[in-house]
């Protein structure tokens, strides 16, 4: 019997124009960090069920073409150097931006809203807390919804001059778009996943 080895490589990016460039035959996601790829990790099931509710629910909104669901590529300052948020409501302009890659970058606008969904463990927790928030508010989104199942709220940051202003949403808490009150309670999104 022979064992062989198998090395495998992965290519290394120099710059965020570079990973673009770079094509995977197997469509999966990659976040790039320190020039290196790592793939991101399928959702649960339960929190797609969540994004795919607040995908239908702001489809009449805000239309079909600025509903954008986990396979949106938004470029970020910082480690990694892109995301993918779980549902982002675009800009109008963005639609024909994205026509040949569905990638904000930084010299576009930014989106309208991003929203996460908080995973169960505390290196997911840290991620959609601390280092999107930060990443996020340094992106000047101007709406970033932090949803988390585990502790039974939403956090709805607003970006002021400030920085980021947090209020929670619990219960029957009406949340809010644009400052439109929306026909929307925390509990209904919360129980959107089972």
């Amino acid at each position: 019997m022979t064992l062989s080895t198998v090395i495998v490589t992965h290519p290394r990016f120099e710059s965020f124009e570079d990973y673009l460039d770079y094509t995977d035959d197997n469509n999966r996601l990659y976040e790039l960090f320190n020039g290196e790829l790592v793939q991101v990790p399928p959702e649960s099931g339960f929190n797609i069920g969540i994004a795919n509710f607040l995908f239908s629910f702001f489809l009449p909104v805000v239309g079909y073409l600025r509903v954008r669901g986990h396979g949106l590529e938004l470029e970020v300052n910082g480690e990694p150097r892109n995301r993918y948020p779980d549902l982002t409501i675009i800009k109008a302009e963005h639609i024909e931006q994205l026509h040949a890659r569905n990638t904000i970058r930084l010299h576009m606008a930014p989106p309208d809203l991003v929203v996460e969904v908080v995973s169960p463990g505390n290196l997911q927790r840290d991620r959609d807390y601390i280092a999107k928030r930060i990443q996020y508010q340094d992106r000047d989104i101007p709406v970033y919804w932090i949803i988390d199942p585990q502790v039974k709220e939403i956090i709805v940051l607003t970006l002021t001059a400030a920085g980021y202003q947090e209020q929670i949403y619990r219960g029957n808490d009406r949340l809010k778009f644009q400052d439109t009150l929306l026909d929307l309670t925390a509990d209904q999104v919360l129980s959107a996943g089972y």
